[in-house]
């Protein structure tokens, strides 16, 4: 399948603060904070919901190419990406910026402090689909105006795309989430960001569930997913993980997963089971692009969960 994934690459700078940011916190004082933490370690990991969707589709052997905008110090991280098999001639280096990156710091109580550096990606609304050919392009959070841009030109192009505006939902304007929605073929958001669509655009869930061409997805992180589609509602269970290591980039290769089932012309059932398990699989190590396996080894684990008929013998033929 020709898969264009847009949306942001990243780097994720997590820290461990070994106290608690509350007595570090002069209530009195909250008008003059300066404030300075002394971190034990520090991880950078690769991230971004773009390279996260593009990572897993990889793994499940796709060639996606990825689209979006870097910075110097990305040269590492392409090379990554090529060498796991994502395409990444779509993706421009911005010599005079870094790429986008994540900086959190996380204290003995599970509290965070955080900042994004946008860096190269505010420049993904220069990036065009004009001149180039898709049978999908998936739309997750990006520069805003790329966000508003991305749609116009699939529809204008006729390519179908999936829409995930997720974490940007609050910076786009109700007229623009309306305008990606209704003429998106997927809609994939979690419980809460399908929560804040209604908000925001002032439609009902009824609206929403039904403005994508083929389906509505919403994520129920333990409680799996529940899918619209066809005039009828879908419930996909989880797969238990083996152990709970760590949540970023769970969705992205939920997503990625529910591609690929399509691609292979799953039913609505058994597309969302391969989401799962790809969800899953990320869930169990530290990091969005820590996890691997062979086709052969996620069919065996999918087939001890449930019953796909033979269906996924095709996935063992998929190649990049």
């Amino acid at each position: 399948m020709n898969i264009i994934v847009t949306g942001s690459i990243a780097y994720d700078y997590l820290m461990t603060f070994p106290g608690r940011f509350t007595e570090c916190i002069l209530p009195d004082q909250l008008e003059h904070i300066s404030l300075s933490f002394l971190v034990d370690d520090m991880r950078r990991q690769r991230g971004g919901c773009a390279a996260n969707i593009a990572y897993n589709l990889a793994l499940l052997g796709e060639r996606p190419r990825l689209m979006g905008t870097v910075g110097q110090d990305f040269g590492e991280y392409r090379a990554w990406l090529e060498a796991h098999g994502v395409d990444t001639s779509l993706t421009r280096t911005e010599p005079d910026l870094f790429t986008a990156s994540f900086f959190v710091t996380t204290d003995l109580d599970g509290n965070q402090i955080a900042s994004f550096y946008t860096g190269a990606m505010a420049r993904a609304r220069e990036l065009s689909l004009y001149g180039l050919e898709a049978d999908l392009v998936t739309i997750s959070p990006n520069d805003p105006q790329a966000m508003v841009k991305y749609p116009q030109e699939c529809r204008a192009l006729g390519i179908p795309y999936l829409y995930d505006p997720s974490q940007q939902i609050a910076r786009l304007s109700g007229e623009e989430l309306r305008a990606g929605l209704e003429g998106c073929d997927l809609l994939v958001v979690n419980q809460y960001e399908f929560e804040m669509l209604r908000e925001k655009t002032g439609l009902s869930a009824e609206e929403i569930r039904s403005a994508p061409a083929r389906a509505c997805v919403v994520t129920l992180a333990a409680d799996g997913s529940r899918i619209w589609a066809d005039g009828r509602v879908y419930d996909i269970p989880p797969v238990p993980p083996a152990r709970l290591a760590d949540p970023t980039g769970v969705g992205d290769a939920f997503r990625a997963g529910l591609i690929k089932g399509l691609a292979l012309g799953l039913s609505w059932e058994l597309a969302g089971r391969v989401g799962a398990l790809a969800a899953t699989y990320a869930l169990e190590q530290v990091g969005p692009q820590s996890h691997h396996y062979t086709l052969a080894e996620f069919v065996t684990r999918f087939r001890q969960h449930f019953d796909d008929g033979g269906a996924l013998d095709s996935l063992l033929h998929s190649y990049r």
